[in-house]
This record gives C-alpha cells, sequence and structure tokens, in this order.
C-alpha cells in the first residue's frame, strides 16, 4: 500500500470546507472575543485604580446633612431629584447612615422629599459654596463600571472559554454537532493511480463508488448498494491512504472522521455527532462517511468490568440505529477503517450494515515493487537501483515500511553527499529499517568480541545445515539496537504457511550460537536469552496450537484469543487439566532437547568451518551472503574492504559497558509481532541477536 505526494495544482482549495458568510472577523488582527475582553479588562483596571485613589463616598442621613449646612461646613453640592453629592470644607467625623461614626470629605444624601427652600439654606450658610442642580454623566459610567461590568466580563470570559473547548465552533452550545470535514472532488488529492499492492481492495470499493456514480446499472437487476465497507488489515497497510483514495475517486460528497471524534467530555456529545453526522449524508446524499479507527467507538458492548462505558456504548447504540435502523439511510455508505477487528461489536459486522469486510493485506512481491516505484517517483534514483531487487529482499513490509525505507534511503544518499541514491544506499537503509541502526561507538574487549563472533557462528553453520532454514543474509558483531551481534536470514520467497521441518529447523538455529558457547569457549552466557524466548515460544505453538505433536495430537489447547479482553475473558476458567498441562510441558521439553542435541551434532561436525567463520568476523566484523558461502564452500576471500576503524578505550570501561550489555536485563527490542505466532506471515525475516537480554 503507497501513495505518492498530492499532486500540487494551482487551485488555492483543495478542501471543499462551508462557505463562510460575511466577511471573516476572526482572521483581522485585534476582532477577535479574546481582544476585546482584554480591552475591557484594561479599561475597568483603569477606572478602579482612577476610583480607588479618591476616599470613600459615605451615605449620610438627612438630619446630620441638615446640621453640617447649620454649621456652614458644606463646599459643593450636586442635587439630581431627591439625591445629592458634594464635599465639606474640612474632614468630619459623623455619624453615617449605618450608624457608624466615620470621617467624611465626601458624602451622599437622599432627601424625604424635594424642600424648595433647600438651595437657599444653602447658600445662606456658605456664601461660597458651588451648588450645581444636575449631575455629572460620568457618575451613570462610573456606577455601571463598578456594579454590571464585572458580571458582564465573567460572561464573557464563560462563553468565550467555552467555544475555546468546542475548537472555535460558530455557536457556543455546538457539543453536539459533528466534527466531520467535508472534502472537495473536484480537485482529488490522491486517486487509485496513487495506490498499489492491495488491488483486490481497490476492486471492491470501486464498484461501491461505480454504484453510487450509476445506480441504475445495479439497481434494474434488483440489487441493493451496499450500506458499509470495513477496511481491515494491519497497521501500515494503507487502510487510511485507501480512504483518501476512495475521496478522490467518488466524485461525490465525502465526510472523513475519526472515531475518537465522536467521544467528549459531556454526556450524549457521541450519539448527538453520530445523528448529525448522518443527517448532513443524507442532505448532501448520494454521499460516503468515512470513520478512520472505527474500534474507538465500535468496541464489544459489555466487555468492561463494571458492565462497561454507557457513554460509548450508547454512541455505538446511535451508529447501529443510523446504519440499520427504521429510517432509511439510501445513497449513504459508510466505510471503516481498523487493525482490530476482533474487538468490534457482532451487531456491527453484520450484513445490512457492514456488508463487506475489504482485507488489506501485507503486499506480496509485485506489490512491494509497485509500491516501491510509487514512492521512488520522489526521489533521485541512480538507473542502477531495482525495484524488485529491493522488493525481493523486503518480504513482510507494508506500505508504510516501505515508503520509509526509500526515505532512509535518500537521507542516507544526501548524508554522503551522493548526487543520486544508489542500490548501496537502499541495502544500508534496508539494514537499518530491519535490523536497527549500527552503534559504532560502543566499544568492546578482544573477549567480548570473540564470544560474540562464536555465538553468531554457531547460528550461521547451523543455519546452513538446515534444509529448510531460510538462507543467510549477514552476518556481523556489530551492535546493532540491543543486539551484540545480529545473524539475519530471509525467505527466498514470500511464505504464508510453515510445515513441522521448517519450525524444527527454526528452533535448531536459535538454539545453534547457545551450543556454539558451550562447544568452542566451554560456558554459557547471558546472549542466548532471546533466542530461548524464540525456542520456547515456537516449541509451545507447535504443541498447543499447530497440533504437532505426537502425544497431544490435532488439539489445540491455547487458551483465549490471545489478550485478555476484560469484562469477557477476565472471568473464564481454564478447560485443560493439571495432567494435560505437565504432558504439554514434557512435549516441549522434548522437542526443544532434541534439537539441541541436533544442533551439538551439527557443530560438532563442522568445527573447522565455525572457527573460519569467527576469524573471518573478527576480521572483518560483517560477513554477507556471498562471503559467507564463500566461506561455507573453502574458498578465501579476496581483500576486505577499508572501513572505520574502530576507536579503543580502557579495559575496564569497556569490559564494564560490556558486562551491561550482556548482563540479565529486559528485552526491549523485540519483535512487534506475536512472539507466539511461528506461522505469522508478516514476520520480515528471522535475525538470531546475542545480547538482547
Amino acid at each position: 500500500m503507497s501513495s505518492k505526494q498530492p499532486r500540487k495544482k494551482n487551485t488555492p482549495n483543495k478542501q471543499n470546507k462551508q462557505p463562510q458568510k460575511g466577511p471573516n472577523f476572526s482572521q483581522i488582527p485585534g476582532k477577535t472575543a479574546g481582544f476585546w475582553v482584554l480591552i475591557l479588562l484594561v479599561v475597568f483596571l483603569v477606572y478602579s485604580t482612577i476610583s480607588g485613589t479618591h476616599q470613600a463616598v459615605h451615605e449620610l442621613t438627612q438630619n446630620v446633612f441638615l446640621e453640617q449646612v447649620t454649621l456652614g461646613n458644606i463646599r459643593t453640592v450636586t442635587k439630581t431629584n431627591l439625591d445629592l453629592n458634594g464635599e465639606l470644607n474640612e474632614k468630619t467625623t459623623l455619624i453615617v447612615k449605618d450608624g457608624t461614626e466615620q470621617v467624611v470629605d465626601r458624602f451622599y444624601t437622599r432627601l424625604w422629599s424635594d424642600e424648595p427652600g433647600l438651595s437657599q439654606l444653602i447658600m445662606d450658610s456658605n456664601p461660597g459654596v458651588v451648588l450645581t442642580g444636575e449631575r455629572a454623566k460620568t457618575n451613570w459610567w462610573a456606577h455601571f463600571l463598578m456594579y454590571y461590568l464585572p458580571f458582564l466580563l465573567i460572561l464573557l470570559l464563560w462563553l468565550f472559554f467555552l467555544r475555546q473547548m468546542q475548537g472555535g465552533g460558530n455557536k457556543a452550545f455546538s457539543f453536539g454537532k459533528s466534527k466531520a470535514k467535508m472534502f472537495n472532488m473536484d480537485e482529488p488529492e490522491v486517486t487509485f493511480e496513487d495506490v498499489a499492492g492491495c488491488d483486490e481492495a481497490k476492486y471492491e470499493l470501486q464498484e461501491i463508488i461505480d454504484f453510487l456514480r450509476s445506480p441504475q446499472k445495479f439497481q434494474r437487476l434488483g440489487g441493493r448498494i451496499p450500506k458499509g465497507a470495513l477496511l481491515v488489515g494491519a497497521p501500515g497497510t494503507g487502510k487510511t491512504l485507501l480512504g483518501r483514495a476512495v475521496a478522490g475517486e467518488a466524485g461525490v460528497p465525502f465526510f472523513s472522521m475519526s472515531g475518537s471524534d465522536f467521544v467528549e467530555m459531556f454526556v450524549g456529545v457521541g450519539a448527538s455527532r453520530v445523528r448529525d453526522l448522518f443527517d448532513q449524508g443524507k442532505k448532501n446524499a448520494p454521499c460516503i462517511i468515512f470513520i478512520d479507527e472505527i474500534d474507538a467507538v465500535g468496541r464489544h458492548r459489555g466487555a468492561g468490568l463494571g458492565g462497561g462505558h454507557d457513554e460509548r456504548e450508547q454512541t455505538l447504540n446511535q451508529l447501529l440505529v443510523e446504519m440499520d435502523g427504521f429510517e432509511s439511510n439510501e445513497g449513504v455508505i459508510l466505510v471503516a477503517a481498523t487493525n482490530r477487528p476482533d474487538v468490534l461489536d457482532p451487531a456491527l459486522l453484520r450484513p445490512g450494515r457492514f456488508d463487506r469486510q475489504i482485507v488489506v493485506d501485507m503486499p506480496d512481491m509485485v506489490g512491494r515493487e509497485a509500491i516501491l516505484k510509487v514512492h521512488m517517483k520522489k526521489v533521485r534514483i541512480h538507473e542502477e537501483v531495482s525495484a524488485k531487487t529491493i522488493a525481493k529482499g523486503t518480504p513482510g513490509m507494508a506500505g508504510a515500511d516501505l515508503e520509509n525505507l526509500v526515505n532512509e534511503a535518500a537521507l542516507l544518499a544526501a548524508r554522503k553527499d551522493h548526487d543520486t541514491v544508489t542500490m548501496l544506499d537502499f541495502e544500508d537503509a534496508k539494514e537499518k529499517v530491519m535490523l536497527g541502526p549500527e552503534r559504532r561507538s560502543r566499544v568492546f574487549t578482544e573477549k567480548v568480541k570473540r564470544e560474540t563472533a562464536y555465538h553468531e557462528a554457531g547460528h550461521a553453520v547451523v543455519a546452513f545445515r538446515c534444509e529448510e532454514s531460510d538462507p543467510v543474509h549477514k552476518v556481523t558483531i556489530i551492535p546493532r539496537g540491543q543486539a551484540l551481534g545480529l545473524t539475519f536470514t530471509l525467505p527466498k520467497e514470500d511464505q504464508y504457511t510453515q510445515d513441522e521441518q521448517m519450525l524444527l529447523d527454526r528452533i535448531c538455529v536459535s538454539l545453534g550460537g547457545r551450543v556454539a558457547e558451550e562447544i568452542f569457549l566451554g560456558k554459557i552466557g547471558s546472549g542466548a536469552y532471546s533466542d530461548i524466548r524464540t525456542v520456547t515460544s515456537i516449541a509451545r505453538s507447535m504443541v498447543t496450537r499447530l497440533g504437532m505433536s505426537k502425544l497431544m495430537g490435532p488439539i489445540s489447547f491455547e487458551e483465549g484469543g490471545g489478550q485478555v479482553f476484560l469484562g469477557r475473558d477476565f472471568g473464564r476458567s481454564s478447560s485443560t487439566s493439571q495432567k494435560t498441562m505437565e504432558r504439554i510441558d514434557a512435549e516441549i521439553h522434548r522437542i526443544v532437547d532434541e534439537q539441541l542435541d541436533r544442533a551439538r551434532k551439527i557443530l560438532a561436525e563442522d568445527r573447522e568451518l565455525v572457527e573460519v567463520l569467527t576469524a573471518a568476523l573478527l576480521e572483518r566484523e560483517t560477513i554477507d551472503a556471498e562471503e559467507f558461502l564463500m566461506l561455507m564452500k573453502g574458498e578465501e576471500l579476496p581483500a576486505p574492504k577499508l572501513d572505520i576503524d574502530h576507536s579503543t578505550g580502557d579495559d575496564d570501561d569497556i569490559q564494564d559497558e560490556a558486562d551491561q550489555s550482556a548482563g540479565d536485563r529486559p528485552d526491549s527490542s523485540e519483535s512487534p509481532d506475536d512472539p507466539d505466532d511461528p506461522n505469522d506471515p508478516d514476520d520480515p525475516g528471522k535475525s538470531s541477536p546475542r545480547g538482547e537480554s
């Protein structure tokens, strides 16, 4: 599965976002809600500062006010109806309206009635008094700012943050609105021409697209349009890319949404968004709705401890009803993608909802070649580079892995100042992607190098003698990842099944390193930790899953379907008796012991080959497939290529680092594939790393 970069066109818009009505003030500097809130806060703070510099205005009773008038202690008076505001000639201790004594400078008084002689009384008591008959207009604004502005600011801030939580929607209460993006079909970015390696999946989706374009062609015989198609495949195979290609090919409205977009912090939002999504689809029918990672909302109901998550189950129930309920959804096709079909609810997978389950599998050699050609169009490739050769050496790689391989090759070529990307750059990139980067900065003593060389030589010689083993591709004692050395084997062709002899040979090859240490060094180190895990896993699968034990017969003894599915498998009891488990353990021991003796016999007979290969590894550090075959045939190797010499350091520091690397520690470089599945066609190859323990 792969795609090339989107074709650049001169059209300014590639996504059909809903046209905005009127000017977009949100993009004009200084016109955002946050800007105006900030301005109002500044105004309020300035006013509070200014008003805070004056003394408080105390309210006086009418009697106290008249008393001060009689004493001639009034400087200014402003009268508005029955309200009086003013200042005293000097600060005076008075009893204010609340009954307390306060030092009063400015005062406020409400009269009982509008006495006509009050103004004259004030003038007579103090001829220099300033008497005005109206209240200053600024007082109303001051009153507003003082009492109402804080509440308005709190309301505006609440609405602003509420809007931000909803992703900047047009409405503050748009919780239940769908977040689906509608794509413009006039200028598609990705089409089926950009997708390679999954012709069967493209054919199934092309039929759905043809139905949308010309439904009469299919309906004339009574057929109905499929309501849904589920893309199933391992990560990196290109399910999302196929969805984008469908958007480019359909020529009808295409809505894209992620499964996690339905879930929100508020109860009921998921079901509401499902309803809104299908309402949009009905208005734009015929159309396609694409939901990526649908397992986020489509998980098995009742699978959680305590009855499950009600909010998620409500969302799933609404999705089930919208896909096939009382109301008709003619012309609305749901395309979804997931890499966990085993956890989806059975009601979601039945015909009438997801009518088709389209498997997007790992590409074969032809598919990998097509994918590489698509990605190679983006980089400057040397004429000697062969996509077919690279495809043969990358079994089990998905489209995303191949895209990463091409990108790594381009980066390595640029680092080396190459004008084009050569075949050697692709080989180095392939080893970096599949085996991990070389760690030449780590230095070891000659003792550690010698132990690692014997270990890897044991793997390689046993692999050479086992007929059903994959050919040796490279042997190295240069550390990669967590491994001190690697024996890398690649199958001659894509493998979809493995017989009993192939699995026994894998066990024998994995034990070759441990046996070589035992025979040639007289001791056993911790470097075989990863090998022992692999051996135990394969042997257990042969007995409990694959029926490859004559004693146990063709019976499956595995419990559950892999990882524990809480609520469904948590309380499941074992159906295997203790006696049967003991027989299973005995069979596993028998298989491993037989292959251990077989590896001892092979290496005892080929001691000379092991010594020759070990010497070559100590001299060159890396032996490729061609050089390995020459050594196995007894031929001498040509002069080694010049390479960067390793720096040396203090022996004590080197030994400490070597001991730490080879010591007992958790394995952190295991393959992401299920180690219990020896019949996994996605396994890119078998390597026997030393020092992963």
